[in-house]
C-alpha cells in the first residue's frame, strides 16, 4: 500500500469505470435484482454493512516517520505559548486585572457587546450620554470611538488590511489585502485550534494488514503524503502547511446592485471539523479582490480575458510571498510555541464552476481538470488529466510574441492569462487543487437537473400532490403547495427536495409506454452518490460504492433521451462527478473542502461588514471594522484562558458528561390524562391493555408472549391516567462515531388536535419511528421495526409504586405504539426501499403495545404507496391513517442513511 501513497507528481490518479449507455441496461440486473433474488440481495446488504462498519470503526494509524512535522532545536530558549507571548504584549497594564485594558469585568462585557452584538456606534453612543448611565455603570469610556481607540491602540494587533493598485490594460483598480505570511502564521499559531493540529500526514487503515485506506482529515490522502515525501528527499524535518483558498462574487445589498469579492484563506493542519464553525475563525478574509464588471470593455472575449488577468494579477500579489518558504520553509510556532520549519503550499481551491474555470484559466463549458472534449461531458470516462507542467511550458512563451504565446496556450489547453497566480508557486497543482463543491455542483445542480427532468416526465400537477401529501417529519419539510411554484431555489431548499424526491416518483404510471424503472434507478443511483460523496470518512470499500453509483446512473439515464428530455448529457456539473473519487483520495473527503462553509463566511466578512458602514468610500471602514472584531474575539478567548488559568490552577480537570441519546421535558405537556382521553384524542385505544401487558412482562420477564397477553386482559390497573409529552427530542450523534462531530438532532411528536391563538383547529400529529428490538446497529435495519408512536407517558409516582416491586429501576418515560409490519428481507429491486404495512390482529384493530422511549432509535419518515395518482382525499395530516402500505424513506439525513438501506 505504501506505492499507492508515493506519487512525486502530486497528481493523484483515479480508476473509472468504461462508458455506459443504453444497450448496458440489461446488465444492471446484477446491481438490482429481482425479489425473488433474495440471497443475493442479502449479501449485497452485508457487503454494505461491513463496509459501513469499516469507516465506524477507529482506524489502524500509520505515522509517517522520519522527521516529518519535527520541531526546531530550541537553543535554550522558553517556548511560551501564544497566550503567554499575548499576555506580555499586554505587560503595561496592571498584571492583576484579568480584563485589561478594560478595569473590570462589567466594562470589558459591555464594550464586546458593542463592538460584537450591540446597535449602530451612533446609537450606542446616544445611549451612553444618556444622563448618569456612565455614571452609574462605572465605565471609563464615553463614546464608541473612545472603544475603538483602546481596541486600536492597546490590544495587540491583528494582520492589517492595505490597499494596493493593480494596472490590468491600462485601468488601475483598488485591491485590498493582508499580508498572507502573517495570517497564515496566526492560524498556525491559534492556541484554540491547537488540540486538533495535524503536522505530519498520517496512513489510516480499517484494518490490521493495512491493505484497505481510509480517509477523512486532510493530512489522510495522498497529497500531503507525497508532498511530504517529497520535501524529506531534499530538507528532513519538514512541515507541510497545505494552504487552502477560497473566492466566491457575492452581492451585500438586495437593492442597489453592489457587490464584494472576497478571498478567504485557512490551512489544512486545523481540524475540518473547526474549519467548517464560522464562530471558530478558522477561515481568514485574507482580501477583497475588485469587484468591477469592465462593462467600459465592449467586446466580450475581450472583456472576460480582462477580468481573468484581473483576477490573476490580485491573487498573485496576495499570494507571492509564500514562494521563497514553499521551498526554503520558515520556522513557525504552533499554539503551544513550538517551533517547526513550515513550508506553505497552495494545496486547495474552493469555489463554484466559474470559480474553478476561472482560477485554472479554461474556457467556460470545459473540465477544469481533466482535458474531456466538451461534446464528451456527459460520457462516462476518464479523460486524460491536465497536465500542470505542459500549462507552465506553455505560459513560458509569453516572451517569444502574442501569437505564439496564444497558440502555446491554446495547444496547452489553457486560455492565454497573463502569468496566472499559480505559475511560479511551488510544488502546487492548479488542476489538481480544484475540487468537488457539493454544493453547487449536487444540490444546486444535479438535483435541481433533476427536478426539471422528472416534472417534465411525469407533470407538475402530480409532483405537486404527492409532494403536499407526505407525512410530516422532524427533518422533512413539507412543501403544501408543490414544488413547481418555486423560484429562485435556494441550497437548502434543493437539500430539503432531495430528502423526498425518490418517494415522489416510486410509483407513477409507466411514461409513454416506456417502464418507468430506469428513472427511479437514475434517480436512486444520483441520490446515493449524494449521501455517499458526504460522507466523512471514506474507505476504499465505500468509495466503490460511490463509483457504483455514479455507473449505475449513467447505465440508465438513456431513458430521459428516449422520453425527448434530453438531447445529451454534456453538463460540467455531472461530469465533474468523476472526479471525486479521486480529489477524496487526494486531499480527504468532501468536507475538507465543501463551499457550503465559504457561503455562511460571507454573512460576516461581506454582508455585516457592509452594512457597518455609511456605504461612502466603503472598503476602509469594511476592513477596519473587520480587524477590529477579530481583535476583539482573539482577545475574548485570551480572557478566557486567563480565568480559566487563574481559577484552576489547583483544580482538578473538568469532565464533561456524556451527551445524553434522548431528551424528554422536565415538566409533562399534560400532567393527567385518562385513559378515554388517550382513546379519543390520540388515538390509543388498546392502551389499558397494552400498558398491563408490559408491566407484567417488566415484572415477570420468563412469561411468554401468549400467557403476558392472556393475563393483560384481566389485569387491575389502580390509576386510571397518566402524564404525556408533545415530543422526545434525541441527539444521535455523528453515523460515524466521531466525537468531535455535531449531532445529528432529531424527535418524534405526539401532539394531539388542537385550535391555535385563531381559533382554527390545527390536526394532530403522531410521528412514526424506528424501534430498536434489542440488537439494532449503525447499519442496516436488521433488528428494528417501524411503529407510529401515539402516546409519549410516564406514570403517575404512586401508581409507579404499586405496579412495579420495590426498588425498580426500569425506564421512566414510556410510548404507546402501533406496529408496522417488520421489514422485508430485502428491499425493492428499483428503488431500493423498504416496504412496510399497517400491522393488525385479528377484527382489523392495529397491533399496539408500550415500548421504553430509549428503545426508539430515531424518528422515520415513511412514504405512502399512492398508486397511479395520489387520492386527492389525503392530507399529510391523514395519510398515515389513510394509507395502508409505505415506503421507508433512506434520506431523511446521513444518519438514516446509514441504518435504512
Amino acid at each position: 500500500m505504501q506505492a499507492a501513497f508515493d506519487n512525486p507528481d502530486g497528481e493523484v490518479p483515479a480508476v473509472f469505470s468504461p462508458d455506459l449507455n443504453a444497450a448496458d441496461a440489461p446488465e444492471l440486473e446484477e446491481d438490482f435484482p429481482l425479489l425473488d433474488e433474495e440471497e443475493a440481495n442479502a449479501l449485497a446488504d452485508q457487503h454494505r454493512a461491513a463496509a459501513d462498519e469499516q469507516v465506524h470503526a477507529d482506524p489502524k494509524i500509520v505515522h509517517f516517520g522520519g522527521q516529518a512535522g519535527a520541531p526546531l532545536a530550541q537553543d535554550g530558549q522558553d517556548a511560551a505559548g501564544t497566550y503567554v507571548a499575548y499576555q506580555g504584549d499586554l505587560a503595561a497594564h496592571d498584571p492583576a486585572n484579568l480584563w485589561a485594558p478594560f478595569r473590570n469585568k462589567m466594562e470589558w462585557e459591555i464594550a464586546r457587546w458593542a463592538k460584537m452584538r450591540g446597535p449602530t456606534s451612533t446609537a450606542f453612543t446616544e445611549l451612553l450620554q444618556i444622563a448618569e448611565v456612565r455614571e452609574r455603570l462605572d465605565l471609563s469610556f464615553k463614546t464608541t470611538s473612545d472603544i475603538n481607540k483602546i481596541v486600536d491602540t492597546q490590544l495587540p494587533p491583528c494582520a492589517e488590511f492595505t490597499c494596493d493598485e493593480i494596472t490590468v490594460d491600462g485601468e488601475s483598480y483598488e485591491l485590498y489585502s493582508r499580508d498572507i505570511m502573517q495570517c497564515i502564521r496566526e492560524l498556525y499559531g491559534n492556541p484554540e485550534f491547537l488540540s486538533t493540529m495535524k503536522f505530519a500526514p498520517e496512513e489510516h487503515y480499517a484494518d490490521d494488514e493495512h491493505e484497505v485506506p481510509i480517509y477523512s482529515e486532510m493530512n489522510t490522502g495522498r497529497w500531503w503524503h507525497s508532498m511530504q515525501t517529497r520535501l524529506e528527499a531534499h530538507t528532513p524535518g519538514a512541515t507541510v502547511v497545505p494552504i487552502i483558498l477560497s473566492s466566491d462574487k457575492t452581492q451585500v445589498t438586495d437593492f442597489r446592485n453592489k457587490s464584494a469579492y472576497p478571498l478567504y484563506l485557512t490551512i489544512g493542519n486545523i481540524s475540518k471539523d473547526v474549519r467548517r464553525q464560522p464562530s471558530k475563525r478558522a477561515q481568514i478574509l485574507i482580501g477583497y479582490l475588485p469587484a468591477a464588471r469592465l462593462s467600459h470593455i465592449k467586446e466580450d472575449d475581450t472583456r472576460r480575458r480582462a477580468i481573468a488577468n484581473l483576477f490573476h494579477a490580485c491573487v498573485r500579489k496576495i499570494t507571492s510571498p509564500t514562494r521563497p518558504h514553499a521551498l526554503a520553509g520558515i520556522p513557525m510556532a504552533s499554539g503551544d510555541g513550538v517551533v517547526r520549519r513550515c513550508h506553505p503550499i497552495f494545496a486547495v481551491f474552493i469555489g463554484d464552476y466559474p470559480e474553478q474555470v476561472l482560477v485554472a484559466c479554461v474556457k467556460s463549458g470545459e473540465c477544469p481538470k481533466c482535458q474531456v472534449d466538451a461534446e464528451d461531458l456527459g460520457v462516462h470516462a476518464q479523460a486524460p488529466t491536465r497536465s500542470i507542467a505542459a500549462a507552465r511550458a506553455a505560459l513560458g512563451t509569453l516572451d517569444d510574441g502574442v501569437q505564439a504565446y496564444v497558440q502555446a496556450c491554446q495547444h496547452a489547453g489553457i486560455k492565454p492569462v497573463y502569468h496566472p497566480f499559480w505559475e511560479d508557486l511551488p510544488h502546487s497543482n492548479v488542476f489538481q487543487a480544484v475540487t468537488p463543491d457539493i454544493l453547487h455542483q449536487l444540490h444546486q445542480g444535479i438535483v435541481k437537473h433533476l427536478l426539471s427532468w422528472l416534472t417534465n416526465a411525469f407533470g407538475a400537477e402530480e409532483i405537486d400532490a404527492r409532494c403536499s401529501r407526505l407525512p410530516p417529519n422532524h427533518s422533512i419539510r413539507i412543501f403544501k403547495n408543490g414544488l413547481s411554484i418555486l423560484s429562485r431555489v435556494s441550497g437548502q431548499e434543493h437539500k430539503d427536495i432531495s430528502r423526498i424526491l425518490l418517494g415522489l416518483i416510486v410509483d407513477l404510471n409507466p411514461l409513454a409506454g416506456v417502464p418507468a424503472a430506469h428513472v427511479v434507478r437514475a434517480v436512486r443511483a444520483l441520490l446515493d452518490f449524494l449521501y455517499l460523496a458526504q460522507y466523512p470518512s471514506h474507505s476504499e470499500s465505500t468509495l466503490k460504492y460511490l463509483e457504483k453509483a455514479l455507473k449505475t446512473f449513467h447505465a440508465n439515464k438513456f431513458i430521459f433521451e428516449e422520453l425527448g428530455i434530453r438531447q445529451g448529457f454534456n453538463i460540467p456539473k455531472l461530469h465533474s462527478l468523476l472526479h471525486y473519487v479521486a480529489s477524496i483520495r487526494a486531499f480527504g473527503t468532501t468536507d475538507n473542502y465543501n463551499t457550503e462553509a465559504t457561503e455562511r463566511l460571507h454573512i460576516d466578512y461581506a454582508k455585516d461588514a457592509y452594512r457597518s458602514t455609511n456605504h461612502k468610500d466603503v472598503y476602509p471602514q469594511m476592513t477596519r471594522w473587520l480587524v477590529r472584531r477579530e481583535q476583539i474575539l482573539r482577545h475574548t478567548n485570551f480572557i478566557r484562558w486567563r480565568v480559566q488559568q487563574a481559577a484552576n490552577a489547583a483544580a482538578a480537570p473538568v469532565v464533561r458528561p456524556a451527551r445524553p441519546r434522548f431528551h424528554v421535558a422536565r415538566i409533562p405537556s399534560f400532567k393527567s390524562v385518562s385513559f378515554t382521553q388517550l382513546a379519543t384524542r390520540y388515538g390509543a385505544v388498546d392502551f389499558r391493555e397494552a400498558l398491563a401487558a408490559y408491566i407484567i412482562k417488566e415484572v415477570h420477564p420468563q412469561y411468554s408472549p401468549a400467557h403476558v397477553a392472556n393475563l393483560a386482559r384481566d389485569y387491575d390497573l389502580t390509576f386510571r391516567a397518566v402524564a404525556t409529552y408533545n415530543s422526545v427530542k434525541f441527539s444521535l450523534g455523528d453515523p460515524q462515531d466521531r466525537d468531535d462531530a455535531p449531532a445529528v438532532r432529531d424527535a418524534v411528536h405526539t401532539r394531539p388536535s388542537y385550535r391555535d391563538t385563531r381559533g382554527r383547529a390545527v390536526p394532530g400529529r403522531f410521528d412514526t419511528a424506528l424501534i430498536n428490538q434489542g440488537d439494532g446497529g449503525a447499519s442496516t435495519v436488521s433488528g428494528y421495526q417501524v411503529a407510529q408512536v401515539r402516546v409519549i407517558f410516564s406514570l403517575p409516582v404512586k401508581a409507579r409504586a404499586a405496579a412495579f416491586p420495590q426498588g425498580y429501576q426500569g425506564p421512566v418515560h414510556l410510548a404507546y405504539v402501533e406496529w408496522f409490519t417488520p421489514f422485508t428481507p430485502v428491499a425493492e429491486p428499483n428503488h431500493q426501499m423498504y416496504r412496510v404495512a399497517r400491522k393488525f390482529r385479528a377484527g382489523l384493530r392495529r397491533h399496539a403495545s408500550v415500548v421504553a422511549v430509549k428503545d426508539i432509535h430515531r424518528s422515520a419518515h415513511l412514504i405512502p404507496r399512492f398508486g397511479p395518482q395520489a387520492p386527492r382525499h389525503w392530507t399529510s395530516a391523514n395519510v398515515l391513517d389513510k394509507c395502508r402500505i409505505f415506503y421507508v424513506s433512506s434520506f431523511v439525513d446521513r444518519h438514516t442513511y446509514i441504518t435504512v438501506y
